[in-house]
């Protein structure tokens, strides 16, 4: 079957050409490559988000997203710290990766998830050449690496171009694809990941991660451009992609709506699971009356996004993600698996929709979106953080006109704005691309920071889009990124 495929490494691309089948199998083959190629981004220790188009033009949501223990105490990491420690064992929540490829694999792949685990396996124990965009963040969290002995011992000082091995990680994907995630969620990888954090001082247990279950739901819907517009629904922040879409003209985002869409999740965006979540203020960008900029951890990198469209109309938009850069800083050396720290985009605030609380999952930046414009269907989504709805909705326009060129329309360039996200302190301020249209004037006569960057940079995020339109197969892959797109 043709499928088209974009993703940010090339090893992602090899792996899918290699595994033919359906959109979701060259997505799977993707994905399970690309922990081993992008181990800063994403691992078996991290989340995953999805969503998937049927053929007949159903759009599900996949959320994948891990719980806090049950035993956490809250009162005690409350009084500990101002805000909700970005690393080491409190924000780590149970991984939902592996369940999410199971539920994946099971929407209608013709692989079985165990061929795709086993060719990973293969790419960890032998290796892969360190890509340059894993050699910046090594250097980045040297000091990070430097303190943890299991992030030590697999990356210490790796610089691009060296063969990086991880043996553990080999073996922990062998044990899934032979025993089912069961291994994990459950199973010996899991209590083992939950004898680590214990010792570290988490209220992690074996039973948090054999509770673990796969949300697959509707995604939210909304029109914009002249498109049709789907979105993984809360704890995911695509409601505030909507939001965002209402303020572009021109293909121009406006600074305003930018800031007040942030404004909004940053205050309402939770659990829906532990309450109702104010889903009209988020599309409306309202936010309270007395909110102003939410302090947050920088979380640089994140993630990985792809995309993959096949010949029937089935679809994929995958994201999975460690959050900041090796996540928690933290890697369980017998299984060799570095833990995310999605738990720090929890809020210690009483009262607020994304309060830490047992078995709570935390606001989520992963926002993939499926987009159905005329007679193309668009996979759509993107590394970078907490902006990810701010670089699509800045791509959006041209990525729903049929007849674009979507490896140009991922290129443009592109400004974020953002607070103690893109490591200028609690302000806000817009970082921008040496030709991006940035709303300057607007970001002073805010009194707001501007930053002009001398390059493009991955902190723009990286876009992934695929596409089945009149013309047949198409894609664009981020140039910020190692990867490209596949087509066959």
């Amino acid at each position: 079957m043709r499928t088209a495929l974009a993703a940010p490494h090339t090893a992602a691309l090899d792996a899918a050409r290699a595994s033919g089948g359906n959109a979701l199998d060259v997505a799977l083959a993707a994905a399970t490559t690309l922990i081993v190629a992008y181990s800063h981004q994403n691992h078996l220790g991290g989340d995953l988000i999805a969503l998937v188009r049927d053929p007949d033009g159903t759009v599900h949501a996949v959320l994948s997203a891990g719980a806090a223990p049950v035993g956490v105490d809250v009162d005690a990491i409350r009084g500990a710290h101002d805000r909700m420690p970005g690393q080491g064992p409190h924000p780590v929540t149970v991984p939902g990766i592996a369940a999410g490829w199971d539920a994946l694999s099971k929407m209608g792949a013709t692989l079985p998830l165990s061929h795709h685990l086993h060719a990973a396996a293969t790419l960890a124990e032998e290796g892969l050449p360190v890509a340059p965009d894993l050699a910046r963040a090594i250097v980045n969290r040297q000091d990070a690496i430097a303190a943890d002995p299991g992030l030590r011992s697999v990356f210490g000082s790796a610089k691009t171009g060296d063969l990086l091995r991880q043996p553990a990680l080999a073996a922990s994907l062998r044990t899934v694809a032979d025993d089912g995630i069961a291994a994990i969620y459950g199973g010996p990888i899991g209590e083992r990941i939950a004898a680590f954090l214990a010792s570290l001082g988490s209220a992690m247990t074996i039973e948090d991660m054999a509770a673990h279950e796969v949300q697959i739901t509707a995604p939210l819907v909304g029109e914009a451009l002249g498109a049709t517009w789907h979105v993984a629904p809360p704890p995911t922040q695509g409601v505030t992609l909507l939001a965002m879409l209402a303020g572009v003209e021109e293909g121009r985002l406006d600074l305003h709506r930018a800031r007040a869409a942030n404004a909004a999740r940053d205050h309402l965006l939770g659990d829906p699971y532990g309450g109702e979540i104010d889903l009209e203020a988020l599309r409306d960008a309202r936010a309270p009356e007395d909110s102003g900029v939410m302090a947050s951890p920088r979380a640089s990198g994140d993630t990985v996004a792809m995309t993959a469209v096949d010949e029937e109309g089935r679809a994929v938009t995958l994201i999975q993600s460690l959050y900041a850069h090796f996540g928690s800083g933290l890697l369980e050396p017998e299984t060799g698996i570095v833990l995310h720290n999605r738990g720090g985009g929890f809020s210690l605030e009483p009262g607020h929709p994304g309060c830490l609380a047992p078995g709570a999952r935390p606001p989520h930046t992963l926002c993939p979106s499926m987009v159905h414009a005329g007679d193309a269907v668009i996979a759509f989504g993107c590394q970078g953080g907490r902006a990810q709805p701010q670089i699509l909705a800045q791509v959006a326009s041209a990525v729903a006109d049929p007849s674009s060129d979507l490896q140009t329309a991922v290129g443009r360039p592109r400004w974020i704005v953002g607070g103690a996200d893109l490591g200028y302190g609690d302000g806000e301020t817009v970082l921008a691309e040496p030709d991006a249209d940035a709303p300057e004037a607007e970001a002073a006569s805010a009194g707001i920071g501007f930053h002009r960057l001398d390059a493009p940079t991955g902190r723009t995020g990286h876009v992934q889009a695929s596409r089945l339109g009149p013309d047949g197969l198409s894609a664009g892959s981020d140039p910020r990124a190692d990867g490209g797109v596949l087509i066959g």
